[in-house]
């Protein structure tokens, strides 16, 4: 199979992680790398032995189909818009945009163009993910009725050199972590019907306690903890919690309940974990991942499944139509809490093609 050429847009912290995956997958050529500090695009270009160029060479490339935008959350929609604009097929860090009326000029243009969006997370692509859906799928648990989704912590300024950015609007607890929570859910339960949140900020400023700038004080512009329920199309109704707010917990990531058991599915931020299922009245017992790519850091299978599927002419799993999905579900919390009712979800995205057992890893159909 001919390879993808592909341009990555963004050389920060988390672009290591791509390039270091991208080498596992036979149909991804990654051609260049661009930033604008061009600085870091050449650091990575020589960490990774690849080319920096600039943006505008990098999208006028015409071996260069897919661009993987890995630029900070406001650039999101702008950097996207602009690959569209220039024919390439695009996968975009998550999540899709920081506003939904943003990300649908995206939808809408890329479907004009017949050109592919893709969004992280790819983390439900995962080998222990894929086993709890196919879990779910044959029915172990019988039918799902509710569930359970936590992400809690003291907030970012413990560790992050400049944290910033997880305090503007736009951001948040929900929107940095959210996008793994709610997707991990969606692929296994299918689309949300309808949200209801509480959304509170108590703390007008943080003090950062990590190096080099510990002690500085930042401005806080967005909640730091919503709670909620969301109600899927299916019936089920899952509770869910992303703070920045809490000290400490003992909550599971994620668990879902069903009319003839419990499951509990790992932390969706990574790509394995201990799969444990239990019947009313029994002991919880671990069940073993029967999928591949749950040994390791994949984030690149998103780009790379949707390469796979341009060549082969098939739906790809980390799509547009679910990141946008997902991002109207995490911004119906906040509308919620605002207006004191539900907020009806009005995408109906399709659950993603799950991935067969057995796969070796750059393999994907």
């Amino acid at each position: 199979m001919e390879r993808v050429g592909i341009g990555v847009i963004g050389c920060g912290y988390i672009s290591a992680a791509y390039l270091k995956a991208a080498k596992l997958f036979p149909i991804l050529e990654v051609r260049a790398l661009a930033d604008l500090n061009h600085e870091a695009a050449e650091a990575r270009a020589q960490e990774f032995g690849l080319k920096a160029v600039s943006i505008e060479k990098l999208l006028a490339d015409p071996k260069i189909e897919i661009v993987v935008n890995l630029t900070i959350p406001k650039a999101h929609v702008e950097v996207s818009l602009k690959a569209i604009e220039a024919g390439k097929h695009v996968h975009s860090e998550k999540p899709l945009g920081v506003a939904l009326a943003e990300a649908k000029k995206l939808i809408e243009l890329a479907q004009k163009r017949k050109l592919r969006v893709g969004c992280a997370p790819d983390t439900f692509l995962g080998g222990a993910h894929q086993t709890c859906r196919k879990l779910i799928d044959e029915g172990r648990i019988g039918t799902p009725v509710a569930g359970a989704a936590f992400f809690m912590c003291p907030g970012h300024e413990r560790w992050h050199p400049n944290p910033d950015f997880y305090y503007e609007q736009g951001a948040g607890p929900m929107l940095d972590m959210g996008p793994y929570y709610v997707t991990a859910l969606v692929d296994l339960l299918g689309p949300v019907a309808r949200v209801a949140g509480v959304a509170t900020m108590l703390r007008k400023e943080r003090v950062i306690t990590s190096e080099p700038r510990r002690g500085e004080t930042i401005p806080v512009k967005t909640p730091t903890h919503i709670a909620g329920t969301m109600e899927f199309v299916s019936g089920a109704a899952v509770t869910i919690a992303m703070s920045f707010d809490v000290p400490k917990h003992k909550h599971t990531p994620l668990e879902i309940y069903g009319t003839k058991g419990s499951l509990i599915v790992p932390d969706p931020n990574y790509f394995d974990g201990r799969i444990e299922i239990a019947a009313a009245g029994e002991e919880w017992a671990e069940v073993a991942t029967e999928h591949g790519y749950a040994d390791g850091n994949y984030r690149m299978i998103g780009a790379a499944d949707m390469a796979q599927a341009i060549r082969a002419g098939r739906p790809h799993r980390a799509n547009g139509d679910l990141a946008y999905h997902v991002l109207e579900v995490m911004e119906a919390f906040e509308k919620s809490s605002n207006s004191g009712a539900f907020v009806e979800i009005d995408s109906r995205p399709e659950r993603p093609a799950p991935l067969p057992v057995g796969l070796k890893t750059g393999e994907l159909d």
